[in-house]
């Protein structure tokens, strides 16, 4: 096979579908006996090794390899515990997708006390490649061997490890408009070892995934624009998938009988937003994504959002549990950025964060928004920071004052609904 594509297997993990478990990977060797990992390590389903669902980046990578004139009969996306069943004389790439290779993300890095301890994303990933390096020794193939990854800044920084390890290019950045390109200059030998993309495509030139992915992932845009500090997705220029092509992905996923959506982006609220100033949510655009895609799906979850635009149109939130009959059971989950209770440092770090509001309201929002979540049974898994240049302990103080504050109220206001 020409182009063998895979991931990490700490990607291609199901994790038992527990909840959040899809972090175990960030926790360290060191305190968490490999045998319970491999209890809890449930790996995604294959046909004859070819994965029949695959983490979303490596099938938008085969999609655009397609969509660039590569033959289907010379690309697949194998099962990385059945890779060598696809690497032969005539293969010249294998592309290996991956998160956290070297255990240096930030949740990792708390798990590991800093990284004096082992990540499993760390151990997975280098395990994995070194048999990758030690089958094409052992075979005298020639293939190279090419990592993809937004943590590419992560080789870079351990060069002396990623040589070690045998790895011919790394690639980083939005690639659906240049992949094909790259892949000949590496098969002809003209490509660079760090290939760092620093354009990105129009949302024309992003294909629809063409064979289904892990939990029915779907784009649904791309970029954020609000402007965060110290949130690297907020780089990209936001764009804004068409609802068909959306359906495009629906249908794929409809096909092996993923009736469960997760619908990706960096902030739901701000899909098709229009009030590009105060990014008040287009209700009508947000609703009618879900109500489109809950015509043929069970379920649709988001990935990410900000407790800002949920305050800012709780008719969504209503909306969107009403689409997918939310109960105490049956809760919409969402990963919010809860970042601080400070105004001042809020303001500092993120200060179209919390608009349609103010800086000043900031703690209202935080405490308000997940009121407004939690009533229509969206429960919302916040992530704060520590460590920032300008915090001060009252700033801390202020944080664990208010997480306690909406420990009380909203129990007091909402029972067994409060999350």
């Amino acid at each position: 096979m020409r182009i063998v594509l895979t991931s990490d297997p700490s990607l291609t993990s199901t994790f038992r579908d527990i909840p959040l478990l899809d972090f175990l990977p960030c926790a360290p060797t060191e305190n968490i006996p490999k045998f319970i990992y491999k209890i809890l390590d449930t790996q995604l389903p294959d046909d004859d090794g070819k994965l029949i669902q695959a983490p979303y980046a490596i099938r938008k990578v085969e999609s655009a390899l397609l969509n660039d004139g590569f033959k289907r009969e010379d690309v697949v996306v194998a099962h990385p515990k059945k890779i060598e069943k696809f690497i032969d004389e005539k293969t010249t790439i294998v592309g290996v997708n991956t998160m956290d290779p070297y255990g240096l993300g930030p949740v990792t890095l708390m798990f590991t006390e800093g990284g004096k301890k082992t990540s499993y994303s760390k151990y997975l990933f280098t395990s994995f490649i070194r048999r990758l390096r030690d089958y094409r020794e052992r075979k005298g193939y020639n293939f190279k061997i090419v990592v993809g990854s937004q943590a590419g800044w992560q080789f870079e920084l351990k060069q002396d490890l990623t040589e070690e390890l045998g790895i011919d290019h790394v690639i980083w950045g939005e690639t659906e408009h240049v992949i094909g390109d790259i892949f000949r200059d590496i098969e002809s030998g003209g490509a660079d070892k760090f290939i760092k993309i620093k354009t990105w495509p129009k949302i024309e030139e992003i294909p629809p995934v063409v064979n289904p992915t892990y939990k029915g992932m779907i784009e649904v845009m791309r970029g954020c624009g609000r402007g965060c500090r110290f949130c690297s997705p907020n780089l990209r220029k936001a764009r804004f998938y068409p609802l068909e092509k959306i359906m495009q992905e629906v249908e794929v996923n409809l096909r092996v009988g993923q009736k469960k959506m997760w619908l990706h982006s960096e902030d739901i609220f701000n899909y098709m937003v229009e009030d590009r100033k105060n990014f008040y949510p287009n209700e009508d655009a947000v609703i009618g994504l879900f109500e489109a895609i809950l015509e043929k799906a069970e379920f649709a979850n988001p990935t990410h959002g900000t407790v800002a635009g949920a305050l800012a149109a709780p008719s969504i939130l209503k909306r969107v549990a009403e689409l997918n009959h939310a109960g105490i059971n049956r809760w919409v989950g969402i990963q919010v950025g809860f970042e601080t209770a400070s105004p001042e440092l809020i303001k500092r770090i993120a200060n179209n964060k919390m608009k349609p509001f103010s800086a000043d309201e900031w703690p209202w929002v935080l405490l308000n928004g997940t009121y407004a979540f939690n009533k229509f049974y969206w429960f919302p898994a916040y992530t704060t920071i520590v460590g920032l240049p300008w915090e001060t302990d009252e700033d801390n103080i202020d944080t664990a004052r208010l997480i306690l504050t909406m420990e009380k109220k909203l129990k007091e206001k909402l029972g067994e609904k409060a999350h």
